[in-house]
């Protein structure tokens, strides 16, 4: 399948119209978008321009009200749990977090969840929002049940991220993973091109390996046997059992602590009952920042040094390799494939732009 480079910033205008279009506030376009954005920018296309198709549905079937207002439902001065009452999920999540982000500036630490929400895009750009501001930060979202438990063949948890951010030089420190072997985002992309999915990513109606994509995604869909495989895969002697209990993990950070729904009860495909957990830290609650900063600069730095495998010349930290991508995109432009395109084609002319009156050359 042929990919085109868009240019960053005319498809930053054109997805913001999109949903300015829709009835978002020019304020909530952006904030939506530049989470968008920023997944295509790090180099993480199932969460970019991508899903703007789910997005445009989950609007059309009004599964995402974007005249709804979040409410802030219990709060204290480290924690407070809003209820998202079917907004889209990048503005109530962006609220979230600058709300963990004031609180840790005040008093050294806020925890902020979201319940009744919508999804968020990727997780590690909250985590990011601290580290912006020179704290750690912590993000996770719960999903519908899209992952299988070890030796199970039911969906039951959902590809529910974990994401932690921690200031560092010359890159902060950003851990960003699906809780299973892949995000249901990356089975869409390969199910896009066409592309049999690798042996091990997911399971079929029996619990065995499947490599048909759209096979995966419709038993997903229709709520049938199946599902995607919690990292380590299948088997406990290849980690199963660590992906199955990170996905509680991020369970207990969202949907428990939140009040919302837990992944076997969300029901609107992944719409309207996510839930969110943020946190923000002033690790200068353990010392003086900037020798802890330095200290962590300094562990990075001697991972990136250390011995190479025979046949690699260089060992990445998380993080790094987002930033250099941001780099490179915001000249080269952002890759979106053939079907892509052709659905920002089709959202623009059901909200009455023209995609050729943005890019005039494809």
């Amino acid at each position: 399948m042929a990919y085109y480079q868009l240019p960053a910033a005319v498809t930053r205008r054109y997805c913001e119209d999109i949903f300015e279009k829709h009835g978002f506030t020019k304020t909530e376009c952006q904030r939506i978008v530049d989470v968008v954005l920023t997944a295509d920018l790090y180099g993480i296309e199932s969460h970019g321009i991508q899903r703007m198709i789910r997005y445009h549905d989950s609007i059309v079937k009004k599964l995402v009200n974007p005249k709804a207002k979040p409410e802030i439902v219990h709060e204290t001065k480290l924690s407070a749990v809003i209820d998202g009452a079917q907004t889209m999920g990048q503005t109530t999540a962006t609220m979230a977090m600058e709300m963990a982000i004031q609180k840790a500036k005040e008093h050294g630490f806020g925890a902020v969840n979201v319940r009744n929400c919508n999804h968020y895009g990727i997780a590690g750009y909250y985590a990011k929002m601290a580290a912006k501001e020179d704290l750690m930060g912590g993000s996770s979202t719960n999903t519908e049940a899209i992952a299988i438990p070890t030796f199970g063949k039911q969906a039951m948890l959902g590809t529910s991220p974990l994401a932690l951010a921690m200031p560092a030089d010359p890159y902060d420190f950003l851990f960003d993973v699906a809780t299973t072997v892949v995000p249901r985002g990356k089975i869409e992309v390969y199910n896009k091109r066409g592309s049999a999915l690798v042996d091990g990513w997911a399971a079929d109606e029996n619990g065995n390996s499947c490599k048909d994509a759209q096979h995966v995604l419709d038993n997903i869909n229709a709520k049938n046997f199946g599902g995607i495989f919690p990292i380590g895969g299948s088997a406990i002697e290849t980690g199963s059992h660590k992906g199955y209990g990170l996905g509680i993990i991020a369970e207990i950070f969202t949907g428990i602590l939140a009040g919302g729904h837990t992944s076997p009860h969300v029901m609107n495909g992944g719409m309207g009952d996510t839930s969110f957990g943020f946190f923000a830290l002033d690790y200068g609650l353990f010392g003086d920042k900037k020798t802890i900063r330095e200290n962590m600069s300094t562990l990075l730095q001697e991972l990136r040094d250390s011995a190479k495998a025979d046949g690699q010349t260089r060992i990445y930290t998380h993080g790094e390799k987002e930033a250099e991508s941001e780099k490179i995109k915001l000249v080269q432009g952002i890759p979106a494939s053939e079907k892509t395109v052709e659905e920002l084609r089709m959202i623009g002319a059901y909200v009455g732009l023209k995609f050729e009156d943005y890019f005039e050359q494809i």
